[in-house]
């Protein structure tokens, strides 16, 4: 099922994720959603925070951009390892149409469970290793916008603000175009 993506600066988008206590088909359907949702946006990675749910768990799927790789099932992850430094010009799902540079870990190690529920180590690096820092960020209730400074991080804010102003209307509208259903009663 795909799911709606907050918006910045929704506040839900700034709240810390709770560890998952077991992975059962809850989590899996969560999981399911989340990329079916990240597919349709056209991401390569999508936290549960932004469809709203503050659980530790993400998706990432960098295939179309960097080959060999295929969709990946991240519950409870820990960067273990992390060095170098390089810089990427980042963009998210949650703030749509923005991209800026962003600093990161050159390289990370992942642990993490699986859909399963199996633990497993990820050695990351390429847009990979930059998919999985910017997701993890999500579940500390941070945005790649906070590593920007307060002037590029305002100028972004008014946008999106001005964005979702414009999607309510848009909403508020199909409704009142919708047909009306009388009541058989």
């Amino acid at each position: 099922m795909i799911r709606e993506i907050l918006i910045w600066p929704d506040p839900v988008l700034k709240q810390p994720a709770r560890s998952v206590e077991r992975v059962d088909d809850g989590v899996r359907r969560l999981l399911d959603d989340m990329a079916e949702t990240m597919y349709a946006a056209d991401g390569v990675g999508l936290a549960a925070p932004q469809v709203g749910e503050l659980v530790r768990c993400i998706v990432i799927d960098t295939s179309p951009k960097q080959e060999g790789q295929h969709l990946i099932h991240l519950v409870n992850p820990e960067i273990v390892l992390a060095e170098g430094v390089t810089t990427y010009t980042e963009g998210c799902l949650s703030i749509p149409g923005e991209a800026e540079e962003v600093e990161r870990a050159a390289r990370v190690v992942v642990r993490a469970l699986d859909r399963s529920g199996k633990p497993f180590e990820l050695d990351c690096d390429g847009l990979l290793n930059i998919a999985v820092q910017h997701e993890m960020d999500h579940l500390q209730g941070t945005l790649f916008v906070d590593h920007l400074s307060a002037l590029k991080r305002e100028l972004i804010r008014k946008r999106m603000k001005k964005l979702k102003a414009e999607k309510a209307a848009e909403r508020a509208e199909s409704v009142k175009k919708a047909p009306r259903h009388e009541s058989a009663l």
